[in-house]
C-alpha cells in the first residue's frame, strides 16, 4: 500500500506542471497556433518565480513574477506569429534558444550563491486529508496542484460551452470565415497565447518552487516539450489533457521508483523512459488527433 501511495502522490507531482502549461496549449493550439516556446516560457517561468520568491520571501510573489513573466512572454511570441507571421516552428526554436541563454545569465547575476528559495506550501484540506489511503494522495498539496486539476474541468466548460471558446474554436478551424463573421482573430490569438504563457510560467514555478526548491539551469529539461505532446495525446481537450498529464507523469514517477531498484548502468535507460513515451505518443496519436484544420497556418486579412 505504501509503494502505491508514493507512486501515485509522485505521478500528481509530476503531472501538474505537464497538465498546467498543456491546459494553454489547449487553447493556443484550438486557434490555430503551434507554441513549441512552451518550453523556453517554462524555464522562464522556473526562474522568475525563484527570483521573486527569493527577494521577498514569499512563494506568492514568485507566482507572481512567474506568471507575469509568462504573460510577457506569450505576448512577445504573439507579436513574432500573430501580427509579423513569422514561422510558429522557428520563432518557438528560437524562443526556447533566447530562453536559455537569458535564465542561465541571470541565475547567475541574481540567484549567485543561493541554494534554496521558499517554495509553495502544503495546503491540507481540513478532514479530507486525514483519510486513510485518499487524504495523502488527494488532499494534501500546494495550490498549483489543486488549481491545475480544478482548471481542467473549467477549461473544458469554457472552451466547449461559451461563445469565446466558440470564437476561439472557429479561429482555429477557418479562420477567414471567422473574420467575415466580425471576429478579430488577431485580437483572439494574443490572447490565448497569453494566457498559454500565464499557464506556462505558474508551470515553470511548480518546477523550481513546487518540486525543487531551488533554481538549476535549465531545470525545465524537455518539460515543455513533453506538454506539447500531452496535449496531442489528449486531442486537444482539457480533459483528455488532464488524464494525458497523468499518465505521463506516470512514467516519469515510474522511474524514480525503479531507479533505486535498479541502479548501475541500466538508470539511463529509466531516465529515457519519460522522453521515449513522449516521442512514441506524438508518433502514433498526431495522425488520429483533431487538430484544427488552420493549425500553424498565419493569417493574413484581406
Amino acid at each position: 500500500m505504501e509503494f502505491v501511495t508514493n507512486f501515485l502522490t509522485a505521478d500528481i507531482r509530476t503531472a501538474t506542471p505537464l497538465l498546467l502549461a498543456a491546459l494553454g496549449l489547449v487553447f493556443s493550439e484550438r486557434a490555430g497556433i503551434v507554441n513549441i516556446g512552451t518550453e523556453g516560457i517554462m524555464l522562464i517561468g522556473a526562474l522568475l518565480g525563484s527570483v521573486g520568491a527569493h527577494v521577498f520571501a514569499a512563494p506568492f510573489m514568485g507566482a507572481l513574477f512567474a506568471v507575469l513573466g509568462g504573460a510577457l512572454a506569450g505576448y512577445v511570441f504573439a507579436f513574432f506569429t500573430v501580427t509579423l507571421r513569422g514561422n510558429q516552428i522557428v520563432v518557438g526554436t528560437a524562443f526556447n534558444i533566447f530562453a536559455l541563454g537569458l535564465t542561465t545569465t541571470l541565475n547567475r547575476l541574481l540567484l549567485a550563491g543561493v541554494k534554496s528559495i521558499p517554495g509553495y506550501r502544503t495546503l491540507a484540506v481540513p478532514g479530507l486529508s486525514r483519510l486513510p489511503a485518499l487524504g495523502p494522495i488527494l488532499f494534501r498539496w500546494s495550490l498549483p496542484v489543486y488549481l491545475a486539476f480544478l482548471l481542467a474541468p473549467l477549461c473544458w466548460f469554457a472552451l466547449y460551452k461559451t461563445n469565446t471558446g466558440l470564437k476561439i474554436r472557429g479561429v482555429g478551424e477557418h479562420p477567414k470565415a471567422s473574420d467575415t463573421l466580425g471576429i478579430n482573430v488577431f485580437r483572439v490569438r494574443y490572447g490565448v497565447l497569453i494566457f498559454a504563457g500565464m499557464m506556462a510560467g505558474l508551470a515553470g514555478s511548480f518546477v523550481s518552487m513546487g518540486q525543487a526548491s531551488t533554481f538549476i539551469e535549465n531545470m525545465v529539461a524537455g518539460k515543455g516539450f513533453m506538454a506539447v505532446a500531452v496535449c496531442v495525446f489528449g486531442n486537444y481537450s482539457p480533459l483528455g489533457v488532464m488524464l494525458a498529464a497523468l499518465l505521463f507523469g506516470a512514467t516519469d514517477a515510474l522511474k524514480y521508483r525503479l531507479l533505486p531498484v535498479v541502479g548501475g548502468g541500466y538508470s539511463q535507460f529509466l531516465n529515457m523512459l519519460p522522453y521515449v513515451i513522449t516521442v512514441l505518443a506524438l508518433c502514433v496519436f498526431a495522425k488520429r488527433s483533431n487538430k484544427p484544420a488552420a493549425s500553424g497556418v498565419a493569417y493574413r486579412k484581406e
